[in-house]
């Protein structure tokens, strides 16, 4: 019954699809991780990618978008540019952050700027063009999906979780039903050679 279900188009040309859809995924996701994790933050041919980790700049960007991250020259950069930055300050030492320039100033002939967070009510600790990562060109679609998906719990459960079990179970209920197979096959064969041997006989 089971090699039935299994060996129907019915049932083979959808679980091929889901099959390919969550490796696929998995795969993209796996490869923006091993990218930042072995990056360490360093540019891969001029960008970089960051995960928003808090509501500062809903709604533009929100909670677990993906965002690229562009090098350019610091003499582009403008009043209303989104820009990530390491902190070094206060609140935001240590922490990679990604606001607004409100405003851009220059002391002793050095350019500095002073970024918010759209939700914040109070401004970041003023910042130098050493601390600037870059300027964000945008979100990157699918990873951004994926990244929702995986850190939600109830997404992550019915959406990744379940699938791979299901496609676990399915791959192995495939096997067994193949080594059945053949076994039956092999079976009827030595039954037929034992049967021809008696003839001869």
């Amino acid at each position: 019954m089971l090699r039935k279900v299994l060996d129907s188009k019915y049932f083979r040309i959808p679980y091929n699809i889901i099959k390919t859809i969550i490796f696929t995924i998995l795969i993209i996701y796996l490869v923006f991780i091993l990218c930042q994790r072995l990056s360490g933050n360093k540019s891969i041919c001029g960008y970089r990618l960051f995960a928003v980790a808090t509501g500062s700049m809903v709604p533009d960007y929100q909670i677990n978008d993906v965002l690229a991250i562009k090098e350019v020259s610091h003499d582009e950069l403008e009043v209303g540019d989104d820009i990530t930055y390491l902190g070094t300050k206060h609140d935001v030492n240590g922490r990679i952050v990604t606001h607004r320039i409100v405003k851009i100033i220059k002391k002793d002939g050095v350019k500095q700027y002073i970024t918010k967070g759209i939700n914040n009510e109070v401004e970041d600790p003023v910042i130098d063009d050493g601390q600037i990562y870059g300027k964000v060109v945008g979100k990157v679609p699918i990873i951004s999906e994926i990244n929702h998906i995986v850190k939600n719990q109830y997404g992550f459960f019915f959406l990744i979780f379940l699938p791979i079990v299901l496609v676990v179970f399915l791959e192995i209920a495939d096997t067994i039903t193949d080594i059945k197979k053949d076994k039956l096959v092999y079976e009827g064969k030595e039954e037929e050679n034992k049967d021809e041997t008696e003839e001869i006989i």
